[in-house]
């Protein structure tokens, strides 16, 4: 969307570029991603950034409400309630559509999660970026006053908070096995955090503890959690050695608790420009007759799992747990990004951190997800290119 650039970056671009960039971030770790890494980023003017900004710190709003606490309450009776809750989420991340309403290209929120993002995976990108088109370092990713040379030090800050890395572990359900894992592998470089799978956690008594590469038993001080609950409750094969539900003597970079209050749980609160109409399926006063209009959603599912695009009056009646889902007013996204052959939507996710004594959050960074299909997720956009994962770029 800022031509200049668009011209020149198209004018440089090559499938010999594209595999270069591929192979240099798969030369890290010798593993190449298995989500489908964009061609190219989205070159965001000053205009639709204080948009997407202006919608965040509408976002942001609501959750410092004084009575967020009890109007959330809800979400964590449906799931599971782990003690030790802090005062405040530590990670923030707010999904925008990029849109086209009354003629103007307009953000409209899709959903925000009080959970980590890409924050390693993101920040190397950049820098990737950089490597094969040398041109793109006169534009930043990052937000306000955040540098290059401060994302890294405030990201340790937040996670490690004070702690050996050794005590604070990343966890996640088979690590190995999830798409994301190059973040992983990203966070374990440079943030020297151990990579651990729920299955390998200890419990004795109130502490955790898991045994390093050296065979030695570490007790775990705190907590960089990855953990999707959807995912942990579908996998019953699954032996844990612990228990969330535990009171445990440990800390957490992102407590359970914050998944589920904000969430899409949030949505029906939330209005103004930016924002889309959402009702969920418990309050429902009737079906809408323009069915056609709507997508229905289950409120705490990831990556798109469960979302209903084509909804029918027998999807929403056949929904037993209608405190759950949603029921979402469409949007219409707007192809913005000129590829070589058409145009191709895009979907906005600026990334926050909340430390710990801070007021509010500090923007950091983005992630962007492009699409030629219906949905924005990068298993709706299979054998496609120019889509998938990549990043903004702003002016400076």
């Amino acid at each position: 969307m800022i031509p200049s650039y668009r011209d020149r970056f198209n004018s440089a671009f090559s499938l010999e570029k594209y595999e270069a960039f591929k192979q240099d971030i798969a030369s890290d770790f010798d593993y190449l991603p298995t989500f489908r890494m964009g061609e190219t980023p989205f070159f965001i003017p000053n205009s639709l950034k204080e948009q997407l900004l202006e919608g965040c710190r509408d976002v942001i709003a609501l959750i410092r409400r004084p009575d967020f606490g009890p109007l959330t309450d809800p979400a964590l009776e449906l799931n599971i309630r782990v003690p030790g809750e802090d005062a405040h989420t530590t990670f923030l991340a707010i999904d925008f559509g990029i849109c086209k309403e009354n003629g103007e290209i307009v953000p409209k929120l899709i959903e925000v999660q009080g959970f980590p993002s890409l924050f390693n995976f993101q920040y190397v990108l950049y820098e990737k970026f950089c490597r094969h088109y040398p041109f793109l370092s006169e534009l930043t990713p990052f937000i306000g006053d955040m540098t290059g040379d401060d994302y890294l030090p405030l990201l340790k800050d937040v996670i490690l908070a004070g702690h050996d890395p050794k005590q604070v572990i990343l966890l996640e359900i088979e690590p190995e096995k999830q798409n994301t894992k190059i973040d992983f592998y990203y966070a374990r470089r440079d943030l020297g955090i151990p990579i651990v799978c729920v299955t390998e956690l200890r419990q004795k008594g109130t502490k955790l503890y898991y045994t390093d590469s050296e065979g030695q038993e570490i007790e775990v001080r705190r907590i960089y959690n990855r953990v999707i609950f959807d995912e942990l409750e579908a996998r019953k094969d699954l032996t844990l050695q612990f228990r969330f539900s535990d009171d445990l003597d440990v800390e957490w970079a992102g407590h359970p608790n914050w998944f589920f209050r904000i969430s899409k749980f949030i949505l029906p609160y939330l209005k103004g420009k930016y924002f889309i109409e959402t009702t969920l399926l418990s309050e429902l006063e009737e079906i809408p007759e323009d069915l056609e209009n709507y997508v229905l959603k289950p409120l705490f599912s990831f990556s798109g799992s469960g979302v209903v695009f084509h909804v029918t009056k027998e999807d929403i009646e056949a929904v037993k747990e209608k405190d759950l889902y949603i029921l979402q007013k469409k949007v219409h996204y707007e192809p913005v990004i000129q590829s070589p052959d058409g145009k191709v939507k895009a979907e906005v996710r600026i990334l926050c951190v909340w430390k710990k004594d801070d007021p509010e959050p500090t923007f950091l960074c983005n992630l962007v997800r492009m699409s030629r299909g219906e949905m924005i997720g990068v298993k709706f956009n299979k054998d496609k290119d120019w889509v998938g994962g990549t990043l903004g770029l702003f002016e400076r």
